[in-house]
């Protein structure tokens, strides 16, 4: 089914997209053989067959549905939509390694998040409200330190890791198991809003994809692959967080747990994953430091060379803090950090239990 020379590459990979029955498997086998999606259009039925079943080859020979294909052109024809494939240099390469990455993926927001260095952060729909603030704290300070933060847009603590990502300064990607045109839950629509305005949504699923149940553990695999990590924060043993924590591991990654009661049914799906060898964290350095990434080397939007490196040792924080309540800009003159950092380095302390935060926007040493 050849296209016009006039018609760009991207019809061609979103036709190729919307072949019913091809599906990832057999789009990266089209385009492993022919080389790209225009190519793939113009091969013979007979040459198709060396590579794709007998009804994906009719399939193909049919063509996708002219309406829906219309639809995700105009789509993508507005400001502010993408549409990323295996053929652009901004592909996440993490995902790029994995056994199933997508041929390509819808993107609404700033594309240019793709090329920072992400973790994802996931757990229970309902959380308790100690879940909801672990993970709003220790995506701000991750964002803080350089990671874009991944989640699901789920209600609960999907929601607190986006409302985290965004407060910090490398923002937060949500990828959703619907069309982009499409906001679920519904709930989440002013969440789903400045996400796009501040960070980005992206879907393998093509527009009008509605929320069917098969779909949303089928994106956990790109939550997880396009990360350095995952942080579950709070899990019952059923959750489909831990669908993400195993694919997460397969995929090589690290995989991260917060502890909590041993009576809390939000805990134990976090335990078992500490059990099967998940790295227990209780601050956000903690994972700082099993990535690699110091508390004062954290690569950090707005925030000089200069100012990065210039931080002090972990353990001199506290001392320069002291016993008495200091505001923040008379701990920035202190410690030399440029706000960011500093602003990273006050909530990880105070996740930990070592500082409290005082009304007035005072700081007070607790140890």
């Amino acid at each position: 089914m050849p296209l016009p020379e006039s018609d760009s590459e991207p019809e061609a990979w979103l036709t190729l997209n919307l072949i019913p029955g091809l599906g990832g498997e057999g789009m990266r086998a089209l385009l492993k053989a022919f080389g790209s999606p225009r190519l793939v259009l113009e091969q013979s039925q007979a040459h198709l067959a060396g590579v794709v079943s007998a009804k994906q080859v009719r399939a193909i020979a049919k063509g996708p549905d002219s309406a829906r294909l219309d639809e995700s052109l105009k789509w993508l024809a507005s400001a502010n939509n993408h549409l990323v494939t295996l053929a652009d240099t901004d592909y996440p390469q993490p995902l790029l390694q994995t056994a199933d990455p997508p041929p390509l993926f819808f993107l609404k927001g700033r594309r240019e998040l793709l090329a920072k260095r992400a973790l994802a952060v996931v757990g229970s729909r309902n959380a308790t409200p100690q879940g909801i603030d672990n993970a709003q704290a220790f995506s701000a300070a991750l964002s803080h330190a350089g990671f874009t933060i991944v989640s699901g847009m789920a209600l609960g603590i999907d929601t607190a890791a986006h409302r985290g990502g965004l407060a910090g300064a490398s923002s937060s990607i949500a990828v959703v198991g619907t069309g982009l045109d499409l906001i679920y839950p519904a709930k989440n629509k002013s969440l789903a809003h400045e996400l796009v305005e501040k960070g980005a949504i992206i879907s393998e699923f093509s527009l009008g994809t509605p929320a069917l149940a098969a779909n949303f553990p089928r994106r956990n695999r790109i939550i997880s692959g396009m990360c350095l990590g995952t942080l579950v924060v709070e899990a019952a043993v059923a959750s489909g967080s831990l669908i993400t924590a195993r694919l997460a591991a397969e995929q090589g990654r690290e995989v991260f747990a917060i502890p909590g009661s041993i009576h809390s049914p939000f805990s134990k799906g976090c335990h078992a994953l500490i059990k099967q060898g998940a790295k227990l964290v209780e601050s956000a350095q903690d994972i700082l430091e099993e990535l690699g990434t110091s508390r004062f080397a954290a690569v950090n939007q707005g925030a000089t060379p200069e100012q990065i490196t210039s931080g002090l040792p972990v353990d001199g924080f506290l001392e320069v803090l002291g016993y008495d309540p200091v505001d923040f800009d008379t701990l920035a003159a202190r410690t030399g950090l440029a706000p960011e950092i500093l602003s990273a380095t006050l909530m990880e302390y105070e996740i930990a239990g070592d500082l409290a935060s005082l009304p007035g926007g005072k700081y007070q040493r607790l140890i």
